[in-house]
């Protein structure tokens, strides 16, 4: 498969759509067409603020947390976790391993009424895929729900000008939770996106979408049926009409049926012309599920028409900005360009080309400026003061109603930053949330544009950038190296909203800061980025009435981590890798209830080191390369006062 000469920037092109999309339907999505006529009128903008939408999305700010965001960009880790041979049964294990349960990814409606709650529970009672999204067990209408489609846009991306290809890694995600049409609905939409990097006609695209399904699906009538229509009428309203007529939500049931929407994507690609925002104009005021059916529009057309295709009046106000909600908590604040890079290396890996490597701020794309609060200036941002971005949830962003949002930082004390600025002096500095989860500002030394972040007294990092003493050019920013750092009752509420909660019970009630409660099974609470590499967790823990308690280090998840687990009479080191390998264990005697252990865990390269209260384990395993820390709490009670990290790595190897 050879990639576009363009392949990075289209990429990105069709991320940015993706978001917009999703972003201009949320606040009225599954009203009806007169509804949103009556209420909105015709949709030629974000109605965020709009005072006809409900007050709880009202108050939202544009940027939110949505599971067509977080469910696309999460599945697709599955590829770089497992290769291109991943099968449906993998897909699966990325569910387990990165959805937190009831908190994060998914729309968790309940058993029978939301497919992907249904099917979480199917794969954590230990069903495998696709059995698990089969109509065979879930039923044709729960099976047949549009989620399959709103999931796909990110293996159609790595498969730039292979419709085939994105068709069936489409159809083995899809496996997962749908069945039937569903899953042809998912086949069309990446077929589509991927054929759009080579090709412009929009009738070409459906012929390739339709291509890829048996002619007899009820999603190849559609596509017949609304590309007949729609020229024939040459009024979408018209069309429209005809579509709620024989394929509207009267006729298909259940919650938020695939075939109705997806015949609103063929009108909006028929009659749109190709054009950004004409089609999303028509997706949306269409009605319906429309953050999603605009989401696969959006990117569709991002890649398509490129980035000279998406007017500044949609890309200006998200500025790159997106939450990704998962386990993976360090990358839930990011952005287009970031996730545009993740993506870009699936396709070159899949392309057997090796992975593109920016600085984490690049601003290589036109108009791209990565959450920061200033223009882009050919490939660097404008700066004449401070220019800021977040490095964990905002300010705006901590009462928004809707999908929780699963998150850590993704900088910490200890890390060290570096950027490239011309044309002035400059420094570095962070903010940080205070005693009153205010911001307050943390200056690196004038002029100096390398620093280490500095002991934030077990405040997160919510932000960081530069300051320059005039107008200069903000070329790339980046950190790296594991941190230096102690996680504990801090100044505010903030320092709890920084761990991925994969427990049951972590309240703010009890004395001690650290009391989780695990009701059934194992749970993690976890805390970092993927990028950490080699370093030493170390905490005081006092195992109550639990079956296992402990710490964890290059945590990728909830099912991929290296952990010291104590048990009642022994301790062991593994390794959680789809399963569970013990690496070494020693006979251990826990001591009375409540009573605390000094347990330690490094990784440096291969090599593994526990240690408890003094007893030494040691171990070599290469599968995890990095990862963030977790305690570890198994069917009941641990109690912690603090957490810290101290690098492991060898001298200058981030230099």
């Amino acid at each position: 498969m050879a990639l576009p000469p363009d392949y990075a920037e289209r990429v990105y092109a069709g991320v940015l759509g993706k978001l917009i999309g999703v972003y201009l339907g949320r606040p009225f999505e599954q009203w009806t067409h007169a509804e949103i006529e009556a209420r909105l009128g015709e949709v030629r903008g974000y109605v965020t603020g709009h005072p006809a939408i409900e007050p709880a999305k009202r108050a939202n700010p544009l940027v939110v947390t949505d599971d067509d965001v977080s469910g696309t960009f999460t599945f697709l880790r599955a590829l770089a976790d497992y290769g291109p041979d991943v099968t449906p049964a993998q897909i699966g294990q990325t569910w387990l391993n990165y959805v937190v349960e009831g908190r994060s990814t998914h729309w968790w409606g309940g058993v029978g009424v939301s497919v992907e709650h249904t099917v979480y529970l199917r794969l954590k009672d230990g069903m495998r895929a696709p059995e698990t999204g089969s109509a065979a067990v879930n039923g044709k209408v729960l099976s047949e729900q549009i989620g399959a489609q709103i999931f796909v846009d990110g293996w159609a991306m790595a498969c730039p000008g292979d419709p085939e290809r994105a068709a069936d890694y489409a159809r083995r995600s899809a496996s997962v939770s749908h069945d039937g049409e569903a899953v042809y609905a998912a086949q069309v939409v990446a077929a589509m996106e991927a054929q759009a990097f080579v090709e412009e006609d929009v009738g070409a695209l459906l012929d390739v979408g339709a291509s890829v399904i048996p002619r007899d699906s009820v999603i190849a009538r559609v596509i017949g049926d609304v590309r007949g229509w729609a020229a024939a009428d040459g009024d979408w309203r018209r069309t429209r009409e005809r579509i709620d007529e024989r394929y509207g939500y009267h006729r298909y049931r259940g919650i938020c049926h695939v075939v109705p929407n997806h015949a609103l994507i063929v009108l909006a690609l028929a009659s749109g012309g190709g054009d950004f925002s004409e089609s999303l104009t028509i997706v949306n005021t269409a009605g319906w599920d429309t953050d999603c059916n605009s989401g696969n529009v959006g990117c569709l057309l991002g890649i398509r028409n490129g980035l000279a295709g998406i007017e500044a009046r949609w890309r200006d106000p998200v500025a790159d900005r997106m939450y990704i909600s998962s386990a993976d908590g360090g990358r839930a604040v990011t952005d287009a360009a970031r996730e545009a890079v993740e993506v870009v290396n699936a396709g070159r890996a899949l392309a057997g080309e090796p992975p593109w490597r920016p600085p984490r701020f690049h601003f290589t794309f036109p108009g791209s400026v990565q959450g920061f609060d200033a223009p882009h200036a050919d490939g660097a941002l404008a700066v004449d003061g401070v220019a800021v971005t977040p490095t964990f949830v905002p300010h705006e962003a901590l009462a928004m109603s809707g999908y929780e949002l699963q998150v850590s930082p993704a900088l910490y004390p200890g890390q060290t930053v570096r950027a490239s600025v011309e044309g002035a002096p400059a420094r570095l500095l962070v903010r940080v949330y205070g005693e009153a989860d205010e911001l307050v500002t943390l200056r690196g030394p004038e002029g100096a544009l390398e620093w280490r972040i500095p002991d934030t007294g077990g405040r997160p990092v919510a932000q960081v950038g530069v300051e320059t003493e005039g107008p200069a050019r903000l070329r790339w920013l980046t950190w790296d190296g594991e941190p230096e750092v102690t996680f504990g009752p801090a100044d505010g509420s903030m320092w709890r909203r920084a761990w991925v909660r994969g427990v049951d019970h972590w309240d703010d009630h009890w004395p001690e800061p650290f009391r989780l409660i695990q009701d059934r099974g194992r749970g993690l609470l976890i805390q970092g980025a993927r990028e950490w590499a080699d370093y030493e967790v170390r905490a005081a823990v006092a195992p109550e009435t639990v079956t296992a308690a402990g710490l964890a280090a290059r945590v990728q998840g909830l099912r991929r981590y290296y952990a010291l687990l104590l048990r009642a009479d022994r301790v062991d080191l593994v390794r959680v890798l789809d399963g569970e390998t013990v690496l070494t264990e020693a006979p251990f005697a826990r001591r009375d209830y409540g009573d605390p252990h000094e347990l330690a865990l490094r990784v440096s390269g291969p090599r593994l080191v526990a240690m408890v209260d003094g007893l030494v384990l040691e171990a070599e395993d290469r599968e995890l390369a990095g990862g963030a820390i977790a305690l570890v709490c198994e069917h009941g009670c641990l109690t912690c006062d603090a957490v810290s990290v101290t690098s492991a790595s060898p001298p200058n190897r981030h230099r």
